[in-house]
């Protein structure tokens, strides 16, 4: 999975690759805390999110504005991205889910507290040019960031 962040005019694009749609959920995750910061110490413990949406980019929009909103409420920088997405099952399917057609997500990042380093203020997350793809064999996003 790699990541690569990329200029846009006043904001922030991250540019990401992957071969599994959870390895890229978490590989755009990992460029936006790079977005944020330059570099990030080894401190801060665990916590994890879920997040269900309507489709894989409503998901995937959610998922990173949920990292910004567990920033701001809990002074972290999100880190060390873990991710698990999971397609609908389908009303057909016989799912006990109560929205079987909802796409869900199973995170957990490290939070870095903000006062051990110098980060920069992601505002918001944009649906502006946004991508998600499969590519031959590899899963491909683009999200560009409010800086």
């Amino acid at each position: 999975m790699t990541y690569e962040l990329r200029d846009h005019t006043a904001d922030v694009a991250v540019e990401a690759r992957a071969d599994t749609l959870s390895a890229l959920f978490a590989s755009v995750a990992d460029g936006l805390t790079a977005a944020s910061a330059e570099s990030v110490p080894a401190a801060g413990d665990r916590f994890e999110i879920e997040v269900a949406a309507e489709s894989r980019e409503a998901l995937l929009f959610d998922y990173l504005d949920r990292l910004i909103y567990e920033r701001d409420v809990r002074g972290v920088l999100p880190a060390d991205h873990r991710c698990s997405v999971v397609e609908p099952s389908g009303a057909d399917r016989g799912s006990d889910s109560a929205d079987p057609d909802a796409w869900r997500l199973a995170a957990s990042a490290r939070g870095v507290p903000l006062d051990a380093m110098a980060a920069r203020e992601i505002k918001a997350v944009t649906y502006s040019e946004m991508a998600l793809e499969r590519r031959g064999d590899e899963w491909y996003a683009y999200v560009v960031f409010d800086v």
